[in-house]
């Protein structure tokens, strides 16, 4: 019997049409009581008591590349809302707010004194050039809402880059940009370490061919010793991409770093990416990510499944929520 009370199931809130089956599954085999809101369909009265014992954010950042850009402010609102009535939410207002903002995200690293690619923030166009002044080359410019690697790109010479501002660059939803140091990553890799419960899951190394800013981890399908992983897992265009995944742990004061992103940032269930300057060795982290995809087809490539643990993670915090609830009340 499930330890979450039916008339207080746990809430998914979640745009992305694909990358949460596997926990709808992992929830529907264990008969936890739980329901799925879909962004599109999801409107709130601000004086409605949830009836839930918590709520699961998973909404993305790239929402916008699927027509829902409107989502990813509402989202905003909801959380605020639920939060103010008291409700447990998981990756809740500031864990979202932190995901929307590259900027913010670099922020935030720069207060814990943790490197990251150096990087100037813009809301015009016209302003990339001088952003660039005194950065190294080549240079990345980056809108602020992301995800999936949306609207990334690489200008190799400050000409390439003025010819692309008078041209007009796209700044994202929320017009404003990073202009950042492009790092040549080591051996065409990067890591991504995952954390539940805002400590170490595991970890792992993406392989990529260098021309794609798209690392989903959940859409790659070939380990580095080139394995297919399971087809059934897989998105359909995965392996035409060419990126490649192996298990990876990394060393001790990375994954203390990456807790420490995690809890300043307010994450409970996400990830943090960072890869190594091929040029000189130094490590950067670079992108802080409240929506974790676990690697496709994870027991083939990690050892293990990470949706039983996040299910078994939900259940508890549901329960402890629930029972903090009933507690209040009754005092």
């Amino acid at each position: 019997m499930s330890i979450v009370p039916a008339d207080r199931p746990i809430a998914i809130f979640y745009e992305h049409p694909d990358w949460f089956r596997p926990l709808f599954a992992e929830l529907d085999r264990r008969g936890t009581p739980y329901v799925r809101i879909h962004a599109d369909e999801h409107l709130f009265d601000p004086a409605d008591e949830p009836a839930y014992s918590l709520v699961f954010n998973r909404m993305s950042p790239s929402a916008y590349l699927r027509g829902r850009g409107d989502a990813i402010f509402y989202t905003l609102s909801w959380l605020s809302c639920l939060e103010r009535k008291g409700v447990r939410v998981v990756n809740g207002y500031q864990a979202f707010e932190n995901e929307i903002s590259k900027a913010g995200q670099l922020a935030l690293l720069d207060d814990l004194g943790l490197p990251y690619p150096r990087a100037r923030v813009i809301h015009r166009a016209e302003h990339a050039p001088a952003a660039a002044e005194g950065l190294r080359w080549p240079i990345a410019v980056k809108p602020n809402i992301g995800g999936s690697g949306a609207g990334v790109r690489k200008f190799e010479t400050p000409e390439a880059l003025a010819q692309a501002a008078r041209d007009g660059l796209d700044l994202g939803i929320d017009s404003t940009a990073l202009v950042q140091e492009f790092i040549p990553q080591e051996e065409s890799r990067i890591v991504r370490v995952e954390v539940l419960g805002g400590r170490y899951l595991y970890g792992i190394r993406i392989y990529t061919p260098g021309n794609s800013f798209d690392l989903c981890p959940a859409d790659v399908c070939q380990r580095v010793d080139g394995a297919a992983l399971d087809a059934q897992v897989c998105a359909v265009d995965a392996p035409k991409r060419g990126l490649r995944v192996e298990g990876y742990e990394p060393p001790r004061p990375v994954i203390e770093a990456v807790e420490r992103i995690m809890a300043a940032a307010g994450i409970e269930v996400g990830g943090i990416e960072y890869m190594i300057d091929s040029r000189d060795g130094q490590l950067y982290y670079y992108d802080v990510n409240a929506l974790s995809n676990f690697v496709a087809d994870a027991p083939n490539v990690i050892g293990f499944d990470p949706f039983a643990r996040l299910a078994d993670w939900l259940e508890r915090e549901a329960a402890a929520a629930v029972a903090a609830r009933a507690e209040k009340e009754a005092a």
